[in-house]
């Protein structure tokens, strides 16, 4: 088995430039520990001998880097994770969004779709899903083709059962979805708005105006001056008194927009001040 040392940090940039030049995805301000270890972790299951070895494959096989991409992003998701944040979201951000004639709702870095596919039933159950838009992104098209399907493992259904009751749902879950075999399909109108598209955050622009950005444990992978532009990019994409939404272990303490937000009653929700 491979030691987790075998790549070595100058090899890191080396492969991180070779990804942005030949393919323009641009790794450079991730944090290096994360992408060390994830880099380390595809030698591992994929078998490379050496760094050597999988530096070669990425720059010549171009299907492999949909791989090398996929690996290096992963979001660990589920439908209704951490029953609490959407909870609060059922309970005290939705009747506030429910004020605008169309709600816009940003999930950034949607990885399979589940949280997009919890926020449409969300609405649903608020009767506000008629006057939404959900956009879900992804720097990975592998996975929005999952989002899109709206097909997922028979096995979780438990488990996004067990979160959605205790984050206030009240009716049956399996009503959402049709069993088939070893997998289920969402129903299609929890598709009707929802909108899944690449976008990469370290690089692109703001493209709407939201009233609520969910963005959950994306960020700890980045590290502290792209943690910020991103979070600009967050702030000039949404409206005054919008939301902000994050990870566990994410935080607006400490950056330049601290002060233009306050934390509402959930500590991983931020809302953007009325006056700039």
């Amino acid at each position: 088995m491979l030691e987790p040392s075998i790549i070595k940090d100058e090899e890191v940039e080396y492969l991180i430039k070779d990804v942005y030049e030949m393919y323009g995805y641009d790794f450079s301000e991730y944090s290096r520990a994360s992408f060390k270890r994830r880099v380390n972790r595809i030698c591992l299951i994929d078998r490379f001998t050496s760094f050597a070895e999988l530096r070669y494959t990425i720059i010549n096989d171009p299907e492999y880097l949909k791989r090398f991409v996929e690996e290096i992003t992963v979001n660990v998701t589920e439908m209704f994770r951490d029953p609490h944040f959407f909870k609060t979201l059922r309970e005290k951000i939705l009747p506030q969004l429910g004020t605008y004639p169309l709600i816009r709702i940003w999930v950034a870095g949607c990885s399979t779709g589940e949280e997009a596919y919890s926020i449409a039933i969300l609405l649903k159950e608020a009767n506000l899903y008629h006057k939404s838009l959900i956009y879900g992104t992804d720097l990975n098209p592998s996975v929005l083709e999952t989002a899109r399907s709206g097909v997922f493992p028979l096995q979780q259904m438990k488990t996004y059962s067990e979160n959605y009751i205790l984050s206030g749902g009240k009716k049956d879950f399996s009503d959402y979805y049709t069993a088939n075999y070893d997998s289920v399909r969402f129903d299609k109108s929890l598709q009707e708005k929802l909108i899944l598209s690449t976008h990469n955050l370290v690089s692109d622009s703001s493209f709407n105006s939201f009233q609520l950005i969910i963005c959950r444990n994306v960020m700890i992978y980045f590290d502290r001056a792209l943690q910020e532009r991103v979070f600009q990019l967050f702030d000039n994409s949404l409206e005054n008194l919008g939301y902000l939404a994050l990870g566990a272990k994410e935080t607006l303490r400490f950056s330049k927009l601290d002060r233009n937000y306050h934390q509402v009653e959930d500590q991983r929700i931020w809302k953007k001040a009325e006056h700039m």
